[in-house]
Protein backbone atom coordinates (compact mmCIF):
# COMPACT_ATOMS: atom_id res chain seq x y z
CA UNK A 1 0.00 0.00 0.00
CA UNK A 2 1.20 3.17 -0.43
CA UNK A 3 1.11 5.35 2.96
CA UNK A 4 2.80 8.60 1.94
CA UNK A 5 1.66 11.92 3.98
CA UNK A 6 0.19 13.48 0.38
CA UNK A 7 -1.43 9.74 -1.13
CA UNK A 8 -3.12 7.94 1.09
CA UNK A 9 -4.07 4.80 -1.05
CA UNK A 10 -5.53 4.75 -4.11
CA UNK A 11 -9.34 4.14 -4.47
CA UNK A 12 -10.24 0.61 -6.39
CA UNK A 13 -13.89 0.68 -7.09
CA UNK A 14 -15.89 -0.22 -9.96
CA UNK A 15 -16.55 3.13 -10.52
CA UNK A 16 -12.53 4.40 -10.29
CA UNK A 17 -11.94 1.73 -12.25
CA UNK A 18 -14.33 2.66 -15.46
CA UNK A 19 -13.32 6.56 -14.54
CA UNK A 20 -9.51 4.73 -15.40
CA UNK A 21 -9.96 3.61 -18.41
CA UNK A 22 -10.66 7.38 -19.45
CA UNK A 23 -7.33 8.55 -18.32
CA UNK A 24 -8.77 10.04 -14.36
CA UNK A 25 -7.50 7.79 -11.96
CA UNK A 26 -8.44 8.28 -7.82
CA UNK A 27 -7.00 8.58 -4.99
CA UNK A 28 -7.35 8.93 -1.06
CA UNK A 29 -5.20 12.04 -0.06
CA UNK A 30 -4.39 14.16 3.42
CA UNK A 31 -7.05 16.35 4.13
CA UNK A 32 -4.58 19.76 4.22
CA UNK A 33 -3.14 18.60 0.86
CA UNK A 34 -3.17 21.19 -1.99
CA UNK A 35 -3.49 20.02 -5.50
CA UNK A 36 -0.04 20.79 -6.76
CA UNK A 37 1.33 18.53 -4.05
CA UNK A 38 -0.84 16.07 -4.91
CA UNK A 39 0.30 16.21 -8.61
CA UNK A 40 3.92 16.63 -7.89
CA UNK A 41 3.61 13.07 -5.83
CA UNK A 42 2.00 11.26 -8.68
CA UNK A 43 4.58 12.44 -11.23
CA UNK A 44 7.28 10.98 -8.47
CA UNK A 45 5.55 7.72 -7.20
CA UNK A 46 4.70 6.60 -10.57
CA UNK A 47 6.73 8.40 -13.02
CA UNK A 48 3.78 10.30 -14.95
CA UNK A 49 3.11 13.22 -16.18
CA UNK A 50 -0.24 14.74 -14.67
CA UNK A 51 -2.29 17.11 -16.76
CA UNK A 52 -4.84 17.84 -14.12
CA UNK A 53 -6.14 17.63 -10.36
CA UNK A 54 -9.36 17.86 -8.84
CA UNK A 55 -10.42 17.49 -5.06
CA UNK A 56 -13.34 16.52 -3.20
CA UNK A 57 -13.79 16.67 0.75
CA UNK A 58 -15.65 13.32 1.77
CA UNK A 59 -17.84 13.34 4.93
CA UNK A 60 -17.41 10.66 7.14
CA UNK A 61 -20.44 8.27 7.74
CA UNK A 62 -22.33 7.69 11.12
CA UNK A 63 -22.68 4.65 12.07
CA UNK A 64 -24.41 2.61 14.53
CA UNK A 65 -22.28 0.13 16.39
CA UNK A 66 -21.73 -2.36 18.95
CA UNK A 67 -24.21 -4.17 21.26
CA UNK A 68 -25.73 -0.83 22.33
CA UNK A 69 -26.54 0.24 18.44
CA UNK A 70 -24.13 3.76 19.73
CA UNK A 71 -23.36 6.14 16.84
CA UNK A 72 -20.01 7.01 15.62
CA UNK A 73 -18.75 9.02 13.10
CA UNK A 74 -16.04 7.74 10.76
CA UNK A 75 -13.29 10.68 10.32
CA UNK A 76 -13.90 13.24 7.15
CA UNK A 77 -10.85 12.52 4.17
CA UNK A 78 -10.04 14.30 1.09
CA UNK A 79 -10.68 12.37 -2.62
CA UNK A 80 -8.17 13.49 -5.74
CA UNK A 81 -8.86 12.60 -9.40
CA UNK A 82 -6.02 12.63 -11.51
CA UNK A 83 -6.20 13.30 -14.71
CA UNK A 84 -2.83 11.44 -16.82
CA UNK A 85 -1.24 12.87 -20.05
CA UNK A 86 -2.66 10.75 -23.25
CA UNK A 87 -1.32 7.73 -23.41
CA UNK A 88 -0.16 7.24 -19.66
CA UNK A 89 -1.43 5.13 -17.36
CA UNK A 90 -0.73 3.91 -13.67
CA UNK A 91 -0.36 -0.05 -12.89
CA UNK A 92 -2.63 -0.24 -9.90
CA UNK A 93 -5.48 0.31 -11.98
CA UNK A 94 -4.93 -2.23 -14.68
CA UNK A 95 -7.17 -5.71 -14.34
CA UNK A 96 -5.77 -8.48 -15.19
CA UNK A 97 -7.00 -10.86 -17.84
CA UNK A 98 -9.19 -13.96 -16.06
CA UNK A 99 -7.86 -16.88 -16.89
CA UNK A 100 -10.15 -19.85 -18.62
CA UNK A 101 -10.03 -23.30 -16.57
Amino acid sequence: MLKTSVIIKPIISERSMSNASLGWYTFQTGKKVTKKEIGKEIERLFKVNVVSVRTQNVKGKTVRTGRARKSAKKSDWKKAYVRLKDGQKIDLFEIAPKEKA
